[in-house]
C-alpha cells in the first residue's frame, strides 16, 4: 500500500486535481499575456505621441502657461501672507506682481549693460583657454598630433555650432510663434496674476466637477505636485544664489576677470541641473587659466567641486524635502530630452516637470500598493485552512500559548 507524502498543506490532493496543465496551454497563456501588456504598451506610447503633438501645436498656449505657474509658485506666499491680514485677493496679487517684476527689472537693469560689454571678453578668454589647452595636449605626455588634434577641434566645433543653431531656434520657438517676446511676456504677466488670484477656487471648483471619487484623488495629486513645484523652484533658487555668492567671492578673492559675468552665469546656470552647473564652472576655470594660469585653475576647479558637494549633500537635503528629490541619471535625462525637444526653456522646464510628473507616480503607486495588498490578504484568507486542519492548529488549542501584547 503506498503511503501518501506529506506536505506543507497536509496530505498532498489526489491525482485528478494535481494535474499539470499541459505545455500548449501554458504557452499560448503566456503568449496572451504577453500580446496584451504589448497592446497597452503600444496604446500608451501612442496616446504619448499624440500629446506631444497637441503641445507642439499648442506650444503658444503651453509656455506662457508654464512659465506662469512657475512664476506664481514663487509669488504666492507673500500673496497668501498679505490675504490673511486681511488685504483682498486682487490687490495682494497686483502689489506681489508689481514688486516681483521691479525687483527683476532692476536686477536686469543694472546687470545687463556690464554684462553684455564684458561677453565679448568672456568670449576671447574662452577661446584663449581652449587654445592654451590645445596647445597643452600637443606636448608630452599626450603628443597628439596636429593633424589628429585638428579633426578632433573642428569636429567638436562643427557640434558646437550645430547645436547653437538649434538651441538658438528653441529658445525662440515658442516666442516667434506668438509674436514677440513682449506678447509672452505679457500673457506669463496676465496668467502669473489670475493664477495668484484665483488659484485657492480651482481645486474646490474640479472637485465638484469631477465628483465625490475622482475629484478626491486630483485634488490630492494637484496639491501634492504644487507643493513639489512651489519647493523645488524656491530650493533651487536659494541654492543657485548660495552657489553663485561663494563661487564669485572665490573668483574676486583669486583675481579672476569677469568674476561678477560668471557668478551671474553660475546663478542661472544651477536653474539646469548637473548641465548648467557644469557649464558655468567650466566656464570659470577656461577663464581662470588664461588670465592666472594653472595654479590659479587648479584653485577654482576645486573651489566649484567643493561648492557643488556642499551643495548636493548640505543644502538640497535641508532645504529640499527628500520625497521632492529625483535621480542624478532622472535629472540629466529629462534636461537632455528637454533641451533637445525645446531648446533652453525646454532644459529650463525639464525638471520641474520631472519632478511633478515623479508626484503622480508616486501617487498612482500608492493606490496601486493599497489595492494590491488589500486583494493579496482577500485571496490568502479564501486559500487558508480552516482551523483544525492540521497544517493550521488552532493556536487556542495549544498548551505553550505566547501572550498577544495588543491585550490587556
Amino acid at each position: 500500500m503506498t503511503e501518501s507524502k506529506s506536505s506543507p498543506w497536509g496530505t498532498n490532493p489526489s491525482p485528478a486535481s494535481s494535474k499539470k496543465p499541459d505545455r500548449g496551454t501554458l504557452i499560448g497563456v503566456g503568449g496572451m499575456w504577453l500580446a496584451k501588456w504589448s497592446a497597452i504598451l503600444v496604446v500608451i506610447a501612442a496616446g504619448a505621441l499624440v500629446l506631444g503633438w497637441i503641445i507642439q501645436k499648442m506650444w503658444v498656449i503651453v509656455l506662457p502657461v508654464a512659465l506662469a505657474i512657475v512664476v506664481s509658485t514663487i509669488l504666492w506666499p507673500p500673496t497668501r501672507a498679505m490675504t490673511k491680514r486681511g488685504l483682498p485677493p486682487a490687490p495682494a496679487a497686483s502689489i506681489t506682481l508689481v514688486l516681483f517684476f521691479a525687483i527683476v527689472g532692476g536686477i536686469i537693469a543694472g546687470i545687463v549693460p556690464s554684462v553684455v560689454n564684458q561677453v565679448p571678453d568672456l568670449a576671447n578668454k574662452a577661446t584663449e583657454g581652449i587654445n592654451t589647452v590645445q596647445d597643452w595636449v600637443k606636448g608630452p605626455p599626450i603628443n597628439l598630433q596636429d593633424e589628429q588634434l585638428d579633426n578632433a577641434v573642428d569636429a567638436v566645433v562643427e557640434r558646437v555650432q550645430g547645436s547653437a543653431a538649434s538651441i538658438a531656434g528653441g529658445v525662440f520657438s515658442g516666442v516667434t510663434t506668438a509674436g514677440s517676446l513682449l506678447v509672452t511676456l505679457g500673457l506669463v504677466l496676465v496668467l502669473s496674476f489670475f493664477f495668484i488670484k484665483d488659484g485657492p477656487r480651482f481645486l474646490p471648483w474640479l472637485h465638484r466637477v469631477s465628483g465625490t471619487n475622482a475629484g478626491a484623488h486630483l485634488e490630492e495629486v494637484f496639491t501634492r505636485m504644487w507643493v513639489t513645484l512651489g519647493g523645488f523652484i524656491r530650493t533651487q533658487a536659494v541654492v543657485s544664489l548660495i552657489d553663485a555668492v561663494f563661487i564669485g567671492i572665490g573668483l574676486v578673492i583669486l583675481g579672476v576677470p569677469l568674476a561678477p559675468v560668471l557668478a551671474i552665469l553660475t546663478f542661472i546656470g544651477g536653474f539646469v541641473p548637473i548641465v548648467g552647473a557644469f557649464v558655468a564652472g567650466a566656464l570659470a576655470v577656461l577663464v581662470a587659466l588664461v588670465a592666472n594660469g594653472f595654479t590659479t585653475a587648479l584653485i577654482v576647479l576645486a573651489l566649484i567641486i567643493a561648492v557643488q558637494q556642499i551643495e548636493g549633500n548640505v543644502l538640497q537635503p535641508v532645504l529640499q524635502s527628500r520625497s521632492m528629490n529625483l535621480h542624478a541619471a532622472v535629472v540629466l535625462l529629462a534636461v537632455t530630452a528637454g533641451s533637445s525637444l525645446f531648446g533652453i526653456v525646454g532644459a529650463f522646464l525639464a525638471v520641474p516637470v520631472a519632478a511633478v510628473s515623479a508626484v503622480v507616480i508616486r501617487y498612482i503607486g500608492e493606490q496601486i500598493d493599497k489595492r494590491a495588498v488589500d486583494g493579496e490578504q482577500d485571496d490568502v484568507t479564501m486559500a487558508l485552512p480552516a482551523p483544525g486542519d492540521t497544517a493550521f492548529p488552532d493556536p487556542n488549542a495549544s498548551t505553550d500559548k505566547t501572550p498577544d501584547p495588543d491585550q490587556d
